[in-house]
Order: C-alpha cells, then sequence, then structure tokens
C-alpha cells in the first residue's frame, strides 16, 4: 500500500486512527498496539502477502537473539557469539533477497561459469527494517534493550509510517513512546499538525516530483541512444540530470514529511530525516542533512567502532571510504551504486583533508569592511561546487550501467543544443496555451513550452534554497492554515489518477 493512494487516504488511514485510539480510550492498551501492528502488516502485506513471512520471520529471529543475550548476561563469549550471530542472520536476508543474483552474474561475467540466476523478488524496505534491527542487536549486545515485550519491538520494527522507506528509527526512540500514557488520547494539535504534514508530503510527491519523474523518464528512455538525432542533446542532459535531482529531492522528502505527519497523528515523534540538504556548502554538509538516519546509522555501527577518526589520518580516510561503500552497496545491487558511493567518500575525504584550508580562507576573507561580501562570495562558490557535483553523482545514481552514465557525459560535449518539444511537454503548465494565444502571441504554445519549463525549475530552486523545510516550520490551526492544506490536499488526491511508487521503495 503505497501513501499516495486512494485506499491508504479514504480507507486505511481513517480506519487506523479511528480504531487505534478508540480502544485507547477504552483502557485496551495491549489491543491497540496489537490493533496498530496488524493494520501495520497489511499495509506492508498489500504489496506482496509473501513478505510477510519475511518481515515476520526476521522480527522473530531477532527478538530472540535478544532475549538470548538477555539471558546470558555478562558471559562475554556467549553474548559475543549471539551478536556475530544476528548480524550474520541480518546481513545474509539482505544479501540473499537484494544481492544473490547480483554476485552469481558478476561470477558468471567475471570467470565464464553459468550459474542460474534466481530473480529473486525484492521485498520492500528490507535495508530499512534490517539495518533497523541491527541498531537493535547491537544495543541488545550492550545491554540497552532489557524488558521489552514482543509486541513492542514488533510494533517498533512494523510501525507502517517509516516502515518501507525509514527513517531508520531507534528502539530508544519510539518503544519508549508506545508505553506514555499520554500519548494514548487524541491530541488535537498534533492530529492537525499531522494532516498539515501529510498534505505538504503528499503535495511534494504527487505534484512536484512526479513532474520532474515524467522528464527523467523520457530522458532515460533516450540515453541509450549514442548517436544521431534521437540521442539526447546538450541542454537535454542538463534539463534530465537536473529533473532527477528535484524529481529525488522532492519525492524522498515528501515521503518523509509524510512519515512524520502520521506519526504525529498517533502523538509519536519520528526522527528528522531530512533537513534541506541542497542548502549544503560540502558534501560534509549534505550529508548531514540527506537521509540523516542513514547517515547516523552508518556513524554509530560502522564508523565509530571501525575507529573513527581516533587512530589516525590515514584510518580516518580509510574508515570513511569503507562507510561509504557500505552505503553505496545498502542503496542497490548495480555497479552505478556502488561507485556513486566511492565518489561521495571521496568527495568526503577531500573536504576533510581541505577543511583546515577552507576555514583560514574564510577568516581572512572575513576581515574588513567587504568581509561580508567575499565570505558571500566564497559560499555561493561552494555552494555551486557542490550542487554540482551531487547533480553528476545522482545521474550516476539513475543511470541502469556505468557505461550509460560515462557515455551520457560524453554527449555534454556534443554541439547539439536544441531541446525537443516532447521532453519539455513534459513541464506544460495546463491552458496556459490558450491566455498566449488569446494575447495574440506568435508561436504560443513554443513559448508556453519554454516558460512552463523555466517557471517550474525556479519554482523548485526557490523551495529547495529559500524556504525552511517542514520539519521547522510553525504549523498554526488558523483558517489560513486550513484553507491552504485543503486546497493542497485536495488538488493531490484529484492528481492521483496513477500511482507513481516512492523511489526509495527500491532501495
Amino acid at each position: 500500500m503505497q501513501f499516495n493512494s486512494f485506499i491508504f487516504i479514504l480507507c486505511f488511514l481513517p480506519l487506523t486512527v479511528v480504531f487505534y485510539f478508540g480502544l485507547n480510550s477504552l483502557g485496551k492498551k495491549k489491543l491497540s498496539q496489537a490493533f496498530l501492528l496488524l493494520m501495520s502488516l497489511w499495509f506492508y502485506g498489500y504489496f506482496n502477502a509473501s513478505y510477510l513471512l519475511v518481515i515476520c520471520s526476521s522480527i522473530t529471529v531477532n527478538f530472540l537473539l535478544s532475549r538470548a543475550m538477555e539471558k546470558v548476561g555478562d558471559r562475554e563469549g556467549r553474548k559475543k557469539g549471539l551478536l556475530v550471530l544476528g548480524i550474520l542472520f541480518n546481513v545474509s536476508l539482505i544479501f540473499y533477497f537484494k544481492y544473490y543474483d547480483f554476485f552469481i552474474s558478476n561470477i558468471n561475467a567475471v570467470f565464464g561459469s553459468d550459474f542460474v540466476l534466481k530473480d529473486i523478488v525484492l521485498p520492500l524496505g528490507i535495508s530499512f527494517f534490517t539495518f533497523q534491527q541491527i541498531s537493535f542487536i547491537v544495543d541488545s549486545y550492550r545491554g540497552e534493550t532489557k524488558g521489552y515485550s514482543f509486541l513492542e519491538y514488533a510494533l517498533f520494527v512494523a510501525y507502517f509510517p517509516q516502515l518501507v522507506a525509514g527513517p531508520i528509527v531507534l528502539h530508544s526512540e519510539l518503544i519508549p513512546q508506545f508505553r506514555d500514557e499520554r500519548k494514548r488520547k487524541v491530541d488535537f494539535d498534533n492530529l492537525s499538525k499531522g494532516i498539515m504534514l501529510f498534505s505538504r508530503g503528499l503535495a511534494k510527491k504527487v505534484l512536484i516530483a512526479d513532474t520532474f519523474g515524467a522528464a527523467v523518464t523520457w530522458g532515460f528512455d533516450h540515453a541509450n541512444i549514442f548517436v544521431g538525432e534521437d540521442a539526447l542533446r546538450f541542454y537535454e542532459i542538463i534539463i534530465v540530470m537536473l529533473s532527477y535531482t528535484f524529481q529525488i529531492y522532492f519525492d524522498f522528502s515528501g515521503y518523509s514529511d509524510m512519515a512524520t505527519g502520521l506519526g504525529c497523528m498517533f502523538n509519536f515523534n519520528i526522527p528528522m530525516n531530512f533537513n534541506s540538504p541542497y542548502k549544503a556548502l560540502s558534501i560534509a554538509d549534505f550529508w548531514k542533512r540527506w537521509h540523516m538516519t542513514l547517515t547516523r546509522f552508518l556513524t554509530q555501527y560502522i564508523y565509530i567502532p571501525l575507529g573513527g577518526n581516533r587512530k589516525g589520518k590515514v584510518r580516518t580516510y580509510i574508515n570513511i571510504m569503507i562507510v561509504f561503500l557500505v552505503s553505496g552497496i545498502w542503496h542497490g545491487a548495480n555497479w552505478t551504486f556502488i561507485l556513486w558511493g566511492i565518489i561521495h567518500g571521496l568527495g568526503q575525504c577531500f573536504n576533510k583533508v581541505t577543511s583546515g584550508f577552507n576555514r583560514k580562507i574564510m577568516e581572512v576573507a572575513g576581515r574588513g569592511k567587504l568581509g561580508f561580501l567575499f565570505t558571500g562570495v566564497i559560499k555561493a562558490i561552494e555552494w555551486a561546487v557542490t550542487f554540482a557535483f551531487v547533480n553528476v553523482a545522482w545521474l550516476l545514481f539513475r543511470a541502469d550501467s556505468v557505461s550509460q552514465w560515462i557515455s551520457i557525459l560524453k554527449r555534454l560535449g556534443v554541439h547539439y543544443y536544441d531541446t525537443r518539444s516532447e521532453l519539455l511537454d513534459c513541464f506544460r503548465i495546463p491552458k496556459l496555451t490558450y491566455v498566449f494565444e488569446a494575447l495574440g502571441v506568435p508561436n504560443a504554445d513554443d513559448v508556453v513550452l519554454k516558460l512552463s519549463l523555466y517557471g517550474v525549475m525556479a519554482l523548485a530552486f526557490i523551495i529547495c534554497l529559500c524556504f525552511k523545510n517542514n520539519y521547522e516550520r510553525e504549523y498554526k490551526r488558523n483558517w489560513w492554515s486550513m484553507a491552504f492544506t485543503l486546497l493542497i490536499l485536495v488538488a493531490s488526491v484529484l492528481s492521483l489518477s496513477r500511482i507513481s511508487t516512492f523511489l526509495y521503495f527500491n532501495f
């Protein structure tokens, strides 16, 4: 089931809210949690009922391992053995479903073997709930998870707002909230804030991300044509690259807003996962803002255990590269993701090497009466370089293969600068042509296509760079907020004729 679907908005969500709080009002605490768990499993199983076997088995095994760690107590050898067993189980699970065919296909390519691929169907959200449970297993080894019931643990893993595409939540952030008696009553402030957040996230996905998605689809339909008039041209590549940059931004940002809003409706605080990443002035800054809970997981459970920055500069850079290699592999079974992770790792290392030099430049530039102007120019250059780096890397992230990415970049050197109307038509603002024709503007449709492109791109830049993200906004219960929320909610629901999958569902 998807957040951007009629069945979710008109059926699943109202039923879940009403019965969850209804059972709580009757004093049925455990029954209300069991109901929320069952609805979450329905939400997950709606995609494919066979997925339920995977997630339920994963939850059961991890919980039993956690309980076994509690029982062995301080017997370090046995406890560490259970920790290793838990990590191996979770890594094996994600390897089998996500990477088995990728691994076998590469073995066949290198050694000329003919092992049969299994064409395994990837269970949705397996990367998210597996990492979430790895963090739980590690925390169990540290003795931080005592006293949780199976129901609480299962709900922590399967809670539907964060199940399929994050954020990657820690047990200490969610399970105590399940136990908080104050959160069992309807809070109309939280309910209204949740509806506002959900509506804004839905609008980001349906009205903005899917618009850019049409251009991305068109672009990559032509990406494998390398020569001739049908191949991508200079401006078309720029438009497609920017379109994917904005598509993945508003798609993932929209999901994050919707997940937070849904949590808020149930009085649960879901951690921030997205903080205006295109405002970043460096790659390090970008990763503090993009998919924040994944960055936190990689830092706490991989980077720091490897030694972090405590074992010298060389080891620090090696640890950074390992972390970003894991990040790339986590995103998907393709060399594009692996290379994408390596490129971001190199960017992070470069940022670390030059950070001291950059600080000195800013200190020198900031002196004198025009210091604010010089520092502003330097920040603008840092932003432009970071944004360009992210764009080129996103193009690799979206490409079907590394060779396709390289061929697209090579096409930037060709001298075909015109842009086909089929691509521009993806940005068409409906009925604007009639206005220009009525005004007697020559070639009205061509003018409309170009204005629509510039307008949509400018709007995306403005939203990304000039506004607070939805986590930082104040949500006031007044007529203006209600009218705006109702407007974008209705517009979004009316645009649900074609349900499009969230991009991070694929990871």
